[in-house]
């Protein structure tokens, strides 16, 4: 496995380009020689799909970051293997050793990985490839997202609206514009990236863009936890929490949607 240097997003190669280069294969019905890459929903353990649920609880080795897997610790008996940004690739080959030596394994990843997932879900079946020679298929299961529930709350249909997730390493050029493209015309669910392009950084780039100053905003936050929150404001006075790079720059958390209702 490669180390993190290898991941300078800035510079490529993208790993989310390495998950999504082609579909995954036809299934053959053979869970042994399966990972599954699950989300694991919002945080509420209500929110847990049952299938994404069974791949949790029949793994022998699980890898994902630590906020991640602290969420399903009590739903299974296998070897959590936890990381950061930092020690990914280490936790990564580790996880990719114990699969090739045949060990049933399962990622988790919050949310739906097809949500701002795949750059992990592509670190993930790298490791795998180099380790078991593509022997082993990865499988995503999809998730309840914090960006459904978003909709939800906000009452913005999924077909009504344009859906960008900043959420991610490298370059979001193509991601802003066609955030840019739809301000004005469309709804727009954003999930932001802490903590440089949080909903006030979004909103202030968004007025110079179509956006009305009294355009409806919602931050949500941590959703369907319990001490999820909804601040329900306007795009003009969301802008005015813009700047900065840092935790304490914000008042929001990292855990958070923008909605913005045309």
């Amino acid at each position: 496995m490669s180390d993190d240097a290898s991941y300078d997003l800035d510079a490529g190669p993208d790993p989310a380009d390495y998950a999504s280069a082609t579909p995954e294969p036809a299934c053959a019905g053979d869970d042994e020689r399966v990972v599954h890459a699950v989300g694991v929903g919002p945080g509420n353990p209500e929110y847990l799909v049952p299938r994404a649920e069974r791949a949790i609880g029949t793994a022998d080795a699980i890898v994902g970051f630590e906020t991640v897997v602290d969420l399903v610790r009590d739903r299974t008996d296998a070897d959590c293997l936890t990381c950061g940004y930092r020690d990914e690739a280490t936790a990564l080959a580790t996880f990719a050793e114990r699969v090739a030596d045949g060990q049933r394994g399962t990622a988790v990843l919050m949310g739906d990985p097809n949500h701002s997932g795949y750059q992990f879900v592509g670190k993930v079946e790298r490791a795998l490839d180099e380790a078991t020679a593509g022997s082993i298929d990865l499988r995503v299961v999809p998730g309840v997202s914090s960006l459904q529930v978003a909709a939800s709350r906000a009452r913005t249909p999924m077909e009504d609206a344009t859906f960008v997730t900043l959420h991610k390493s490298g370059d979001i050029g193509d991601d802003l514009s066609r955030l840019r493209r739809d301000a004005g015309e469309r709804h727009l669910l954003v999930l932001p990236r802490p903590f440089d392009w949080m909903p006030g950084d979004v909103a202030r780039d968004l007025l110079d863009h179509g956006c009305e100053r009294s355009d409806v905003a919602l931050v949500c936050e941590r959703l369907t936890r319990d001490d999820e929150a909804i601040t329900r404001t306007t795009v003009g006075d969301l802008a005015s929490h813009a700047g900065g790079t840092g935790r304490s720059d914000t008042p929001f958390s990292d855990l958070s949607v923008l909605v913005v209702r045309r």
